[in-house]
């Protein structure tokens, strides 16, 4: 069924019906074959009382055949093609005809059998499928032709009651009418409720289809999990993250992985207090590298919908990459301190030059030694500031040189020999230290200069912190797995505080105040940009004295031959 829009202020007005939709061919189809049903059954009655009797006139069976034959015609014909609802031409096949077979068949059959009720037939038809315009009229034909009956009956048989004949016509008629409006209002009203429901659906559907594409292009994962912990829907964001294989789509269950089971605990808990929930996870996939999650939950049902009965309870799951989140911090600090750069080179190291230079001008003519300490001093921090200055400047540098740095390999056991005869003699009586070589002829991805950065900032450091003992500083390479190597500078210093451990590689975070801050974030951008990882342990290493504990930093080289993987979470030490 389907009808137009009326509009406003005019109930006759026409219903444009979408004749190609379903709703209508079924109703359409379910008239015909209705029609062609009731032919064929007054046909058999026709036939077996003419069997039985003998007594029925001919011309009634001709009647007969003659309406099936156009039932069945026009149930054919008018199969992909039903009329427009306007009252027309196109309705006397269908409405014509039956008024005709009806009033043909009341007239010429002789008996009591009364054929007139068929007629609401056509008037039913008119009122569901037409316009208010084709229903009245249909319904007029029909109570004319009930009063034309009762003026027949009338004129032939003196003795009846002719004003009971019209009277049973005229009520007849009127009950139709109020039939036929009442069914046209109720099919215009349905027909509303269709068309409201078919528009709410296509906007439902485009909806979909926009969030769908959302959802799937968002670089965040997004799992729906039921209670069951069984993923209904997931993004292949989401499903990259849990480290499914291709192929692999819902529904599926959160148990079939071990790695998962931190998800589980999350969704779980999120239903069991009925709230959202905030957690940061590893996920610890074999044979692949640790993933750290920021997941995020959210309840999409109530526990009871609005008719009191119990809900499906889902609950969407967000899941952000913490190495992309940790990726675009360090581009925002990186951009900050590129335009600190500028100013650093324009704002301060310009008067800072002319200070140390009427520094030094102004120490040749003092001579009394209180004098020359605070010239002294003026120095050292003017020293400190250039310093500060330079290290800033050197992160742009830095980043200037890995982006057009090209792909070189080094043998690592003598490159790192090298450096270390390089450093300690600068100062031998104090830079002491074990080194230890044992990686062999291993070599690995990374560019000599970088390695030297790398290696002198981490030496500086542990000289620093490091006891007077020979071995307290020690310097040695290994093969860890096949094919990857690292090294690794040991100090006994004292064990870091758990708040500098955590922003130990950020930029401009330093446990001393005379620190930039910027050492160990150039070693970590040296690295990460060279395929490699630098990390921070607290372990023992033999000495003179015994097993010591002491701060290791361990340089660990992508493994040769492999193409280059993001950082893993536990490679680098992040907030």
């Amino acid at each position: 069924m389907h009808a137009d829009t009326i509009p406003p202020g005019n109930s006759t007005a026409a219903r444009p019906l979408a004749v190609d939709e379903t709703p209508f061919l079924r109703l359409w189809h379910g008239f015909l074959t209705g029609r062609t049903m009731i032919a064929l059954a007054l046909l058999l009655l026709q036939g077996v009382g003419q069997v039985i009797n003998q007594n029925a006139h001919p011309l009634v069976l001709m009647v007969c055949v003659a309406y099936l034959a156009a039932t069945l015609a026009l149930r054919v014909l008018a199969r992909r093609a039903p009329p427009s609802p306007q009252a027309g031409l196109q309705w006397l096949p269908s409405i014509g005809v039956d008024l005709v077979a009806v009033s043909a068949l009341q007239l010429l059959h002789i008996g009591s059998m009364n054929f007139t009720p068929l007629l609401g037939l056509p008037i039913l038809m008119a009122s569901v499928l037409g316009t208010l315009t084709l229903a009245l009229g249909t319904t007029a034909a029909a109570t004319l032709l009930l009063l034309a009956w009762a003026w027949w009956q009338g004129y032939h048989g003196p003795d009846t009651d002719t004003a009971q004949l019209y009277l049973q016509a005229a009520l007849t008629g009127t009950g139709y009418f109020i039939a036929s409006f009442l069914i046209h209002q109720l099919s215009t009203r349905l027909v509303r409720e269709q068309q409201t429901a078919q528009r709410s659906k296509v906007a439902a559907l485009v909806q979909s289809q926009v969030s769908t594409l959302i959802i799937q292009n968002l670089t965040d994962g997004v799992l729906v999990v039921d209670e069951e912990v069984t993923v209904r829907m997931a993004n292949p964001a989401g499903l990259s993250l849990l480290g499914c294989p291709s192929g692999s789509d819902p529904p599926f269950t959160l148990h079939q992985a071990a790695a998962w089971q931190a998800l589980v605990a999350l969704a779980r808990r999120s239903f069991r207090l009925d709230q959202p929930q905030t957690a940061d996870l590893n996920l610890l996939n074999e044979g692949r590298s640790p993933v750290g999650l920021h997941v995020r939950t959210w309840l999409t049902s109530p526990k009871q919908s609005a008719a009191g009965v119990p809900g499906a309870r889902l609950c969407v799951m967000f899941l952000h990459d913490l190495r992309e989140m940790e990726a675009r911090l360090r581009t925002e600090k990186l951009a900050a301190m590129g335009r600190m750069s500028a100013a650093v080179a324009h704002e301060i190291r310009n008067p800072l030059a002319a200070i140390m230079q009427a520094n030094a001008l102004l120490e040749e003519d003092l001579e009394q030694p209180a004098q020359k300490r605070l010239s002294q001093m003026v120095q050292q921090n003017a020293d400190r500031l250039a310093r500060i200055a330079e290290e800033i400047l050197d992160i742009a540098r830095v980043q200037h040189q890995i982006s057009h740095a090209p792909a070189s390999t080094l043998t690592l056991d003598s490159t790192v020999a090298q450096i270390w005869q390089d450093w300690s003699g600068h100062d031998p009586a104090k830079r002491q230290g074990r080194v230890t070589l044992m990686a062999g002829e291993v070599h690995v991805e990374f560019d000599t200069e970088h390695l030297r950065r790398v290696l002198v900032n981490l030496l500086d450091n542990a000289l620093r912190y490091k006891s007077s003992e020979p071995d307290a500083l020690q310097l040695s390479t290994r093969i860890s797995a096949p094919g990857q190597a690292c090294v690794q500078v040991w100090s006994d210093g004292a064990p870091m505080d758990q708040s500098v451990e955590r922003h130990l590689f950020e930029p401009f975070f330093s446990s001393e105040s005379r620190s930039s801050g910027l050492g160990l974030y150039i070693c970590r951008e040296l690295c990460e940009r060279h395929g490699a990882a630098i990390s921070y342990q607290r372990t023992s290493r033999p000495t003179s004295r015994g097993d010591i504990e002491g701060n290791a930093f361990t340089v660990s080289f992508r493994q040769v031959g492999r193409l280059q993987e993001s950082a893993s979470l536990f490679d680098t030490i992040v907030v």
